[in-house]
């Protein structure tokens, strides 16, 4: 109460008036963060990488300023809340959408980063199998597990190519199988996580990449993924160059879609458009670094399926792909 002349007038309160407009300019903030991440510099540490990362998970920062903002009875807060609100259901609203009906020239692709210690390959492959894709990637194929994989996906997928420690399997023949090159300069000679071939499938010639892109480390000196971005524009430089119409990309590529790492390849393919499907790590999902992406193809919807013996989900993806011309190649 403020005392006056004329009798007793209330006024505001000055706390709430500051919190509501700490709690608005957080929110402003974070509406800026989600809209011009690319503004954000990379220098030191990667922190621009590091922030789309999880570039998603802002909308629980929403939610938790909502909160605040109805416990302090913050109207200010409440009202600029519209504004990371909008951000957000613009850049990952669609992602929530339930799947489309199924298309006419659909393909489904499976994708697996399968661990090296996976100790249950079998039971691995008997969980894709009943996914029941077209098309499964594998990548961290060791040795002593290929021979389960080739034995168990035999008869649903007759024909497959391994290259290094990845792997596709096909219901449909495969031809043109090689390695693709996307070791980084410093990585010795025996790193060999990239390959390519051409899929005959109803509907046309696709061109099918599986890549397992370098590993990523978070330390005191910010995101370690120098690595990864050099093997991601290698990628992306071979992609530019293929010849097949349509591609489709599969692989652990230790990126989400919004980080600048995968500029390479995100800005000539397509990314999911419905779906979150955080694949890593298994036990408590963050983030989905296992991707489908398509070229002259829109990957519908993208989802996870059952853990396995891996630290990784696997991600099933459903591919429409566009028209073709005859010869399944690009015009001249």
């Amino acid at each position: 109460m403020v005392k006056r002349a004329g009798g007793d007038v209330t006024a505001p309160a000055v706390g709430g008036g500051r919190r509501g407009v700490v709690v608005g300019g957080v929110a402003v903030g974070l509406a800026g963060v989600v809209a011009l991440h690319g503004v954000i510099p990379n220098s030191p540490g990667r922190v621009g990488s590091l922030v789309e990362s999880f570039l998603p998970w802002s909308g629980v920062a929403v939610v938790l300023l909502f909160v605040v903002a109805l416990v302090r009875r913050s109207g200010v807060g409440l009202v600029a809340l519209l504004l990371p609100v909008g951000v957000w259901v613009h850049s990952f609203g669609g992602l929530l959408l339930p799947p489309p009906d199924v298309g006419a020239r659909e393909l489904v692709v499976v994708q697996h980063n399968v661990s090296d210690e996976n100790p249950d390959p079998a039971g691995t492959a008997r969980a894709l199998l009943a996914a029941g894709g077209d098309l499964v990637a594998l990548e961290e194929v060791v040795v002593p597990a290929l021979a389960v994989y080739e034995d168990i996906l035999r008869d649903d997928y007759p024909h497959h190519v391994v290259r290094g420690t990845v792997g596709l399997w096909s219901k449909y023949p495969i031809r043109d199988e090689q390695l693709v090159d996307i070791r980084p300069r410093a990585f010795e000679d025996g790193w060999s996580r990239g390959l390519r071939a051409v899929v005959r499938t109803p509907y046309g010639d696709v061109a099918a990449y599986v890549a397992h892109l370098p590993s990523v480390r978070l330390g005191a000196g910010g995101l370690a993924s120098s690595a990864r971005d050099e093997s991601a524009r290698m990628l992306g430089e071979i992609v530019r160059g293929e010849e097949v119409k349509t591609v489709i990309l599969m692989g652990d590529l230790n990126s989400t879609v919004d980080d600048r790492g995968l500029h390479p390849l995100t800005s000539q393919l397509n990314v999911a458009e419905r779906g979150f499907a955080f694949s890593y790590p298994a036990a408590l999902p963050l983030a989905r670094i296992d991707q489908v992406l398509a070229r002259s193809a829109d990957v519908s919807h993208i989802r996870t399926l059952p853990a396995t013996g891996s630290d990784h989900l696997p991600v099933a993806a459903r591919v429409t792909l566009d028209p073709l011309p005859p010869s399944g190649r690009l015009a001249p």
